[in-house]
């Protein structure tokens, strides 16, 4: 299986941020995240999983990642859904 992940950065001083990636080891790759391994990322985490997609085929799981980051009407749509989530888990947890 490979996925299209989304994270959403933790650091309550900056900005809200997302980012998108495609993998075939979504644990591995979050650690890695939060390690410091990958460039962008390591800027600005720490990172939460907060939503993937699972395909069979590599080629498929990139289009969608590819979709996701360079449409923005796409990933506008699913950024507010998630964005909703977010805010009323934050609102149950308060």
């Amino acid at each position: 299986m490979y996925y299209v992940y989304i994270l959403l950065n933790l650091d309550e001083k900056s900005a809200r941020k997302f980012y998108i990636g495609v993998t075939d080891k979504v644990t591995t790759r979050v650690d890695q995240h939060n390690h410091g391994l990958s460039q962008w990322t390591s800027k600005f985490g720490p990172w939460r999983l907060i939503y993937f997609e699972a395909y069979l085929s590599p080629v498929d799981a990139g289009r969608r990642e590819r979709q996701l980051k360079h449409h923005g009407k796409g990933f506008h749509e699913l950024k507010k859904r998630l964005e909703s989530s977010i805010n009323d888990a934050k609102k149950v947890r308060d």
